[in-house]
């Protein structure tokens, strides 16, 4: 007995431990070095490359809000996300609609024509456009994630460029 509550309890440590310190790393184009991360996600906070300091955070997520750095502000919505649709700020204004996700496809605008496709999702890697060849991968994920924290990702990414 107490030996299985023992192991229970180890389980539960370890597991604990993985929960705080997994973390999601994106990749430039395809590659899956080390040297070549662009972003690390953690605890709903993006930071530089494979940084964890907290003057390296970029942005933050909480709930399906994306604010600036590494506040909790209102006033530092840059962007939210509603029903697969991403707006400016803090509105929820069909005229503030900056993206539209939908089948694996982010569209800009309120638009779902072809033309319009900024980038494709599949199989955790990020393609430009409507492609899916591996000389058109933008960047790639570690693991699964959510639709903020892809958007999170392509923000950052679009705005470096």
């Amino acid at each position: 007995m107490r030996k299985k509550l023992s192991q229970t309890l180890l389980f539960i440590i370890l597991f604990t431990n993985f929960l705080l310190y997994s973390q999601t790393k994106i990749y430039n184009k395809n590659s899956k070095y080390s040297s070549d991360i662009l972003y690390t996600i953690n605890n709903g906070k993006l930071y530089k490359s494979n940084s964890n300091y907290s003057s390296d955070i970029l942005f933050t997520i909480k709930e399906d809000k994306i604010y600036r750095g590494n506040s909790n502000y209102n006033s530092d919505i840059i962007l939210n996300i509603k029903d697969n649709k991403v707006y400016k700020n803090n509105s929820s204004y069909s005229s503030d609609i900056v993206y539209v996700f939908s089948n694996g496809k982010m569209y800009n605008s309120n638009s779902k024509y072809e033309s319009n496709i900024i980038f494709t999702l599949k199989n955790n890697k990020v393609y430009k456009g409507n492609s899916s060849y591996d000389g058109s991968i933008l960047f790639n994920i570690s693991e699964n994630i959510s639709l903020t924290e892809l958007v999170l990702i392509y923000h950052a990414y679009n705005s470096k460029m």
